[in-house]
């Protein structure tokens, strides 16, 4: 197995001084250079001593990621990377442009363990937990890779491979170290974490003390058919999850977004509108419709857009609001975990 030096993207300030007997001001130089900055070589921190420069470089890695694939769309420009990892593993993240809002999404593990019924990153099975520092990187790494300037703040979505909460201190303390004074100091209310339905992690969630927002990949609206799509919750159950939403919310007093990815005759039906607008009017929620991406080797087809529009103004005319996302990177392996899948098939 590859050793793998200690990542000090995923250390604050303090730890990084501590772990290296440093001065607390030198341990805020150096996360300022990582994070502030977008410096990952020792070599560059010239506000360093000389000799601490070359003890980093010996000892430790700095933010940087190394590609081992990138494909960028050329209608919108959103660019797809997939990110070779010490060990050998890859994981994917992405950067989406909308005029001046930048959006990056990223993974917060290797593989899934939930298999959900039509994503990509499921079928290729769970491999490990992502570390904070590799979470926080695949960030650094985009926004330099897309020449992003250091003064906008992006979107940051925890929406790529993997559940969240099942790696719940590893992203919680990689949302920290985005959202700190001396690095990105990006607003909590910028930063998105996407969960199928940990309701354990959704009560853990509200205990935070932030105002990061929190999204549930819904899907379906009645047990038999979410059952299928999001094998979780027959686990959990559409009750189970509605009362730890509404705790959530009653708690933070923050909306929830239900997450709904549209396939074609499965979940794009009247009766999958008038389920979910029931769903969602119970929680004072709010509805993100995605357009599928396809995933070769799955029984799945998009929705045609007009179904689309057509189920966004059904949850309108019911009194939910909803928005549709605009298709992006269709031409680039868009689907999550699918760029990793072609990847490691050779493709």
């Amino acid at each position: 197995m590859t050793h793998r030096k200690p990542g000090l993207a995923g250390l604050y300030p303090e730890e990084i001084a501590e772990t290296f007997s440093l001065k607390p001001f030198q341990g805020r130089q150096i996360f300022h250079w990582i994070h502030g900055r977008g410096v990952f070589d020792f070599a560059g921190m010239t506000n360093l001593p000389l000799a601490l420069r070359d003890r980093l470089t010996q000892e430790c890695a700095g933010g940087e990621m190394t590609p081992a694939k990138c494909q960028t769309s050329a209608g919108s420009g959103t660019m797809k990377m997939l990110f070779l990892l010490a060990d050998g593993e890859t994981v994917e993240s992405v950067l989406i442009r909308d005029g001046s809002r930048v959006t990056v999404c990223v993974s917060s593990q290797v593989g899934c363990p939930l298999k959900c019924d039509f994503c990509a990153t499921g079928m290729g099975g769970f491999r490990r937990n992502l570390e904070a520092d590799e979470i926080v990187g695949q960030v650094l790494h985009l926004l330099k890779e897309g020449e992003i300037p250091r003064d906008t703040q992006p979107n940051i979505v925890y929406m790529g491979m993997g559940e969240p909460f099942r790696n719940y201190e590893a992203v919680v303390k990689s949302v920290r170290l985005l959202m700190h004074p001396d690095g990105l100091n990006i607003g909590a209310r910028r930063i998105t974490v996407s969960t199928a339905g940990e309701v354990k992690g959704i009560a853990r969630f509200a205990e935070e003390d932030w105002q990061v927002r929190l999204s549930v990949s819904l899907h379906a609206a009645n047990d038999e058919k979410r059952s299928r799509l999001v094998p979780l919750n027959r686990k959990f159950g559409l009750d189970r999850l509605r009362e730890a939403v509404r705790e959530y919310t009653q708690k933070t007093g923050r909306q929830m977004t239900f997450e709904w990815t549209l396939l074609d005759g499965v979940n794009d039906t009247p009766d999958d509108v008038r389920e979910l607008a029931e769903y969602a009017k119970s929680l004072h929620a709010f509805v993100n419709l995605i357009p599928w991406n396809p995933v070769s080797g799955l029984p799945y087809r998009p929705s045609p857009r007009a179904r689309c529009v057509a189920f966004q103004a059904g949850l309108a005319r019911a009194g939910v609001k909803a928005t549709l996302r605009r298709e992006k990177g269709a031409d680039i392996d868009a689907a999550c975990g699918q760029l990793r899948a072609t990847h490691h098939s050779g493709q």
